[in-house]
């Protein structure tokens, strides 16, 4: 089994991937009677048709190490998580490499943070670290299937 192991995210290391949600820095605005600091369009939502919807997921915590067989993408849209909790989850992304993933990357996330895989990014199921796995999730939602699935031959061991 090939190992990975576990790097903090950030916006720099995940950039090639999508965009980390996060209220980070100063606010782009100061609303709501000067009361509420606005981070204002934070991902990079595309959607190749269909329209942008909000769903909700409930996921089973996994546990460390992981044992990561396969990735998904999507090709006709982006999709955006956002933890309904302060727990950390992993996120795992691999380059694509000739309409392959290649070596995987993972990441733990901290407290506030979600994440937005780009339309195409290869990317690991949702993978919460603790119960109870819960995220809304902003993605496209249309008639065409929107998902490919890639299982390695030889799983990999995240620690």
């Amino acid at each position: 089994m090939k190992r990975i192991a576990i790097q903090p995210l950030t916006a720099e290391a995940f950039a090639p991937f999508g965009d980390v949600l996060e209220a980070e820095g100063a606010p782009d605005k100061i609303i709501n009677e000067g009361l509420c600091g606005r981070f204002h369009d934070c991902a990079r939502l595309d959607f190749s048709d269909g329209r942008a919807g909000i769903s909700l997921f409930k996921s089973e915590a996994r546990a460390l190490p992981y044992t990561l067989r396969m990735v998904e993408r999507h090709p006709l849209g982006s999709q955006a998580f956002l933890p309904m909790t302060l727990d950390p989850f992993l996120v795992i992304v691999a380059p694509d490499e000739g309409d392959a993933p290649g070596e995987p990357l993972a990441f733990r996330t901290v407290p506030g943070q979600g994440i937005n895989f780009l339309r195409g990014t290869w990317h690991g199921v949702l993978t919460p670290l603790s119960e109870p796995g819960l995220f809304a999730v902003v993605d496209r939602i249309g008639a065409e299937a929107n998902l490919d699935e890639h299982w390695f031959e030889t799983p990999y061991e995240i620690a």
